[in-house]
């Protein structure tokens, strides 16, 4: 299991859960945040979502393309995709585990 971890542009959010619902995606959490990249050197904190999902080792192409596919406007500023390892998911109401707590 991985950890898709996204960051990116207010204005995508909408196209991005959308392409992720097509990707079969249907659970995913997103925080409003504040980030800066290199060329702001963090001084300037722009407003940005962040969305996050853990998904099957099978499915995490297909999620990265989804948001790159949807987020992406060829500017400075569309955003990074985050990719790591999932030890364990526990579902808390079930008790469940692994993949099929997800």
């Amino acid at each position: 299991m991985k950890l898709v971890m996204a960051v990116i542009q207010p204005c995508k959010l909408d196209g991005v859960r959308q392409r992720l619902e097509l990707a079969g995606v249907v659970g995913m959490t997103v925080s409003e945040v504040l980030g800066a990249g290199r060329l702001q050197s963090g001084s300037v904190m722009l407003p940005r979502f962040k969305i996050e999902l853990v998904v099957d080792d099978a499915g995490v192409e297909q999620v990265c393309e989804a948001i790159e596919d949807a987020a992406q406007t060829g500017a400075v500023g569309d955003g990074k995709i985050f990719i790591s390892d999932v030890g364990e998911v526990v579902r808390i109401r079930t008790g469940e585990t692994g993949e099929a707590a997800l």
